[in-house]
């Protein structure tokens, strides 16, 4: 049965850079409901028994040492096949964190991983899958500590450093975002990175045009050609993405977090908060508090 509404990522990170999970599905559990990812990306690696991966197109058989990349626009379940079902590892991230990594790594030059119709594939055997396993145990345990982008860096790094995923293509899927074969530009790929930095984020839409060097109207074309987004809707969801931090692991008051991230008031941040996640910035915090307490 489908999920009613795309899974979002802050629901189960809570604040955290990341949230990882082992999971274990028998033969006869009937797998997991097929469901989509709002603004997340995620890894699923399988480590132990034998997997039906039900995506777009059919189905992919997975087996130990098989790691999956997951893309917002996938809808997919995972059933584990007889005799002993499969236990997995899934590493979940926020979409625009992984976006601006590929970028700056020059991981998908040609923007394979995000036009090929099923999740991407990388099959790790030998000794390349005793490594693959090593470095989602690594991340598995980082996450039942204190999470950080540096732990999910590096987990990023470690992955793709032991293989290229089954991506290839040469057609364009309608409303990816990304043509095939076309490249980031650049200055978009630099301009979109330094928009994390608080003073930026504070600047908001007029920073990004002065950091991409060009037209207003040409920056939104290159966004919603690159990115599927606006401007406007980018700077809004890295200023919910710093928020939700600084919600989660400093003291610092509502209306402070509001003026640090660059909303013009806290009841608008409020809003705009309680749009994106259902609750609102307190609640958050309490509801993140309690997730981080072992």
């Amino acid at each position: 049965m489908p999920s009613r509404q795309p899974l979002r990522f802050e629901s189960h990170a809570l604040g955290r850079a990341y949230h990882a999970a082992q999971v274990r599905l028998g033969p006869r559990s009937g797998g997991s409901d097929r469901h989509g990812h709002a603004d997340f990306y995620e890894l699923m690696a399988v480590v132990d028994g034998y997997a039906d991966h039900h995506v777009g197109t059919g189905v992919q058989a997975l087996a130990p040492g098989d790691v999956v990349l997951v893309r917002p626009r996938d809808q997919h379940a995972i059933a584990g096949r007889s005799p002993a079902g499969v236990t997995f590892v899934n590493v979940a991230f926020p979409a625009p964190a992984w976006q601006a990594f590929v970028d700056l790594a020059g991981a998908d030059p040609d923007g394979e991983l995000e036009q090929r119709p099923d999740p991407p594939l990388l099959a790790l055997r030998g000794e390349r899958g005793e490594a693959g396993r090593a470095a989602f145990d690594r991340a598995l345990a980082a996450f039942h500590g204190t999470p950080t982008m540096l732990d999910l860096i590096r987990f990023w790094s470690e992955i793709l450093a032991l293989g290229t995923f089954d991506a290839h293509t040469g057609t364009e899927r309608a409303g990816s975002g990304v043509r095939a074969g076309e490249l980031r530009p650049a200055w978009l790929v630099r301009a979109c990175a330094e928009m994390r930095a608080e003073d930026n984020l504070r600047a908001g839409v007029p920073r990004l045009r002065e950091l991409a060097t060009v037209s207003g109207a040409h920056l939104a074309r290159s966004m919603r050609t690159h990115y599927a987004t606006s401007p406007t809707r980018f700077v809004t969801e890295l200023r919910l993405e710093r928020a939700r931090v600084l919600l989660a692991t400093t003291d610092l008051t509502v209306t402070a977090i509001a003026h640090r991230t660059g909303f013009a008031s806290q009841s608008y941040f409020t809003r705009c908060f309680h749009r994106a996640h259902g609750l609102s910035p307190r609640a958050y915090r309490r509801r993140a508090r309690r997730a981080f307490v072992p």
